[in-house]
């Protein structure tokens, strides 16, 4: 079975070091399993309940069609004042209508992330992992990668060639794709 991971990056800086985990992370992902880069979070509209109707934005239709293919999710979130990016919360928004039936429900979704503090982000993660399960999500909570001093580590050397990040990276798309296919079975 090949297992799609739909990847969302809660930052839109073109040099962030979250994107380039989650590239690392597209780049290492072992046999069988797909990380799927989501392009154009930062183009969907804040979410309004008066605009979700039949006419949705192209945007938002996009981002459900992608996470309705995936298998699972895997959120990138770097700490903005103590939080997720608000581009990311807005992701989790569109993607938890409709209520019950939306694209996100049920699916195994982990959140991982790297900051400039010395916590790694993990304020954010917790929110993140928080939103989307509300959101419908099944948080892997014990699925956490929080690293610290981003600007230091990731200074010289990009997420993919950091071995150490790469091992938990890969050790985390494993876990998410065991989810996944033990949930495979039940579903058919």
């Amino acid at each position: 079975m090949s297992v799609r991971i739909l990847a969302l990056v809660g930052s839109l800086r073109s040099g962030s070091h979250n994107r380039q985990l989650a590239e690392a992370a597209a780049r290492h992902a072992p046999e069988g399993t797909t990380v799927e880069l989501y392009e154009g979070l930062g183009d969907i509209p804040f979410y309004n309940e008066d605009i979700d109707t039949d006419s949705a934005p192209a945007s938002a239709v996009h981002l459900r069609e992608a996470a309705g293919r995936a298998d699972a999710l895997l959120l990138f979130t770097p700490e903005y004042n103590g939080t997720m990016p608000a581009v990311l919360k807005n992701g989790i928004d569109w993607l938890s209508r409709p209520f019950g039936g939306n694209a996100v429900s049920g699916k195994p979704t982990a959140v991982v992330g790297t900051a400039f503090g010395q916590y790694g982000g993990a304020w954010a993660q917790e929110e993140a992992r928080k939103a989307a399960g509300i959101a419908g999500g099944s948080v892997l909570g014990d699925l956490q990668l929080t690293i610290p001093n981003s600007m230091v580590r990731f200074a010289e050397t990009h997420p993919a060639d950091d071995t150490e990040v790469t091992d938990q990276l890969v050790e985390i798309i494993h876990r998410i794709s065991g989810h996944v296919t033990q949930a495979a079975p039940q579903a058919a």
